[in-house]
């Protein structure tokens, strides 16, 4: 079977795999992604963890690069990001990838891929209606509207992270104020986290821990943090009515914490179509893969005519 390779660029880590036509995981790697550092620093950082994983794999045919920010999809440019990634508007993904590694590539957004993901090997398989939320240093979404992805006109669809959940609320990096950003991502809750206890967590899962173990004040950050994620959910209901909305991304490891918070709060018959990534951390990398794929069966197609 065919190998090819998918990377998940996120804000604090770049994740990578190889896998085969069957979702086959061959080998995995990993990076900080020092995102503080620039753009020279990330790239850096991607083109050693994808050197590792061609080292171990010479016979991978394809990369596929799931990235933060708005990516034009035809071309493989990030036509638009955050302080997030510093640096990060205007690169060339599919161009920086094939000089570097004489490899076919595509890239997309990274909400994109971990919805492509999921629907080719997790909790979306056979559903051709889905919205993805990916809660990680920032929130990205992606919507599948009759099995195909709704990138927008300008690569912004499914851009919930930014819609406008508290009007005239909390600054964001976009330059809008009370996007759904500065509340139910993981930064945002680190923040709730130190306004409520008074405690400067370092890292989301602390905050679960404690939860977990108890402590009342870490029940309330949750329960805050789960009852605005209810209502970003309840939104994309409304206007989207997809078959499922697919909750990803880093918090997804410590659900077994909070998402019985979120069951509660959500209510109503949407509360059943709002469920867990299954493919976790990966979902980003099994969607990029699959970018891959899907551009070594196009070079084939154009190559017969």
């Amino acid at each position: 079977m065919r190998q090819v390779i998918g990377v998940d660029i996120g804000g604090t880590g770049i994740k990578g795999l190889v896998t085969d036509e069957a979702g086959t995981i061959l080998a995995e790697a990993g990076r900080d992604t020092e995102a503080r550092l620039g753009r020279k620093v990330i790239l850096g950082q991607l083109h050693s963890l994808v050197e590792e994983l061609l080292a171990g794999h010479p016979a991978v045919e394809a990369l596929g690069i799931g990235s933060a920010g708005r990516v034009n999809a035809d071309t493989g440019e990030v036509v638009y990001a955050t302080d997030n990634l510093p640096g990060w508007q205007g690169m060339q993904l599919t161009k920086w990838a094939e000089t570097a590694f004489g490899l076919p590539a595509a890239a997309d957004n990274d909400a994109n891929a971990a919805l492509l993901g999921e629907a080719w090997l997790g909790a979306g398989r056979g559903r051709a209606s889905l919205v993805m939320l990916t809660l990680g240093t920032g929130v990205g979404g992606a919507n599948l509207a009759e099995g195909r992805l709704l990138r927008g006109a300008a690569w912004s669809g499914g851009d919930w992270g930014h819609s406008v959940l508290v009007p005239g609320g909390r600054p964001c990096n976009c330059g809008k104020r009370g996007c759904a950003e500065q509340y139910v991502s993981g930064q945002a809750l680190l923040r709730l986290a130190l306004e409520e206890t008074g405690r400067a967590y370092t890292h989301g899962r602390e905050i679960m821990a404690a939860a977990e173990q108890g402590d009342a004040s870490a029940l309330t950050v949750l329960e805050r943090f789960t009852a605005d994620l209810a209502l970003v959910t309840t939104n994309i209901g409304a206007a989207v009515d997809p078959e499922l909305i697919i909750i990803g991304g880093g918090v997804i490891q410590s659900r077994a914490v909070w998402w019985p918070l979120l069951a509660g709060q959500a209510g109503g018959s949407l509360a059943a179509r709002v469920v867990p990534a299954e493919l976790g951390n990966r979902a980003g990398c099994f969607g990029a893969a699959r970018l891959a794929l899907e551009r070594l069966r196009r070079d084939e197609g154009e190559g017969q005519i």
